[in-house]
């Protein structure tokens, strides 16, 4: 958002008279979408992956750390759904889907 577009916010609640307040409008509604398309992003990326990371953990059949599992499935995740974001969702959106077993470093199978 631009430095001009909050001064004159501003001054508007000062009650300052702001010709421009269309344009102020269309700023912060734009600027309000621009978090919630990423998180639409987001969501459909995990979901593209979930299919593919269950899957590569029922093929392991063990026992697997991220960075193994992440290694056997790297080529079929969708673009862009890095190994931190395998770690995110095994641990966090998933973690009922999986089993955890605690050690250094842990290792995952599914439920």
């Amino acid at each position: 958002m631009k430095k001009a577009t909050l001064m004159s916010l501003v001054s508007y609640l000062n009650g300052e008279n702001v010709t421009n307040l269309d344009e102020i409008k269309a700023e912060l509604e734009a600027e309000l979408n621009r978090n919630a398309e990423k998180a639409a992003a987001n969501r459909e990326l995990y979901e593209a992956a979930e299919a593919v990371v269950m899957d590569g953990l029922r093929r392991a059949g063990a026992l697997v750390t991220i960075s193994e599992l992440y290694e056997e499935i790297a080529d079929e995740l969708p673009e862009g759904f890095t190994r931190g974001k395998l770690n995110y969702a095994l641990t966090r959106m998933w973690n009922d889907k999986v089993v955890v077993v605690a050690g250094s470093p842990n290792t995952y199978t599914i439920k």
